[in-house]
């Protein structure tokens, strides 16, 4: 039986067909390879959302532990305030009105408000309150310096002082009745009586 032998067409069609195989690898290798490099991206890209969302929350806890929101509590000569926040502990607090009251500032380790301070500060503003009649409120600025997570931190916020004043006069045998608190926004320090002097300004009649 005589050997067979390739012909010049059957080697360039074997030869085809080895390039067809080699190149088809070829892209099988580069599809497995864009596979992994996929799989390695989105791996990286969660670990790095996981990582930034635990930054934020993080960040957040810290930004909130930083700022202190006052709840008052009692009611008729005297609110006392607190944390809203358990894990808040106070430790001081200056409080100031508007400077046309000339009360000066008030400064206190035990957090609160008197009706008294109320009632000198409706005294010198007689032009303002000679036109209240009942319910009324009077901002106040609090600076509260408090504890959080083992650190000390200030906290500076313009808040109103809701009152009743029994005859809504200013003569000295009026009484005043504190009612509550609630926030108006907060502010620095530094920047504390000009914004409250503007904030009672921009109320007048």
């Amino acid at each position: 039986m005589s050997e067979h032998r390739e012909t010049p067409e059957e080697r360039k069609e074997a030869a085809a067909i080895r390039r067809r195989w080699i190149t088809l690898g070829e892209i099988l290798a580069v599809i497995g390879v864009l596979i992994s490099a996929l799989a390695l991206w989105n791996s990286w890209s969660e670990r790095s959302a996981a990582e930034k969302e635990r930054a934020a929350a993080k960040a957040e806890q810290a930004n909130v532990s930083r700022h202190l929101l006052l709840k008052s509590s009692g009611g008729g000569k005297r609110l006392a305030l607190a944390a809203h926040d358990p894990d808040q502990a106070i430790q001081s607090q200056r409080l100031i009105f508007p400077s046309v009251f000339e009360l000066g500032a008030f400064d206190t380790t035990e957090p609160r408000i008197e009706a008294e301070w109320v009632k000198r500060a409706r005294k010198k503003a007689q032009k303002k309150d000679e036109k209240v009649r009942g319910d009324s409120r009077i901002p106040v600025a609090i600076t509260t310096s408090f504890v959080a997570d083992g650190r000390t931190f200030t906290d500076t916020a313009l808040y109103d002082i809701g009152y009743k004043a029994s005859d809504g006069g200013v003569f000295e045998g009026s009484e005043v009745e504190l009612k509550g608190l609630s926030l108006i926004e907060r502010t620095t320090a530094a920047k504390a009586q000009r914004r409250l002097d503007s904030l009672w300004a921009g109320r007048a009649p």
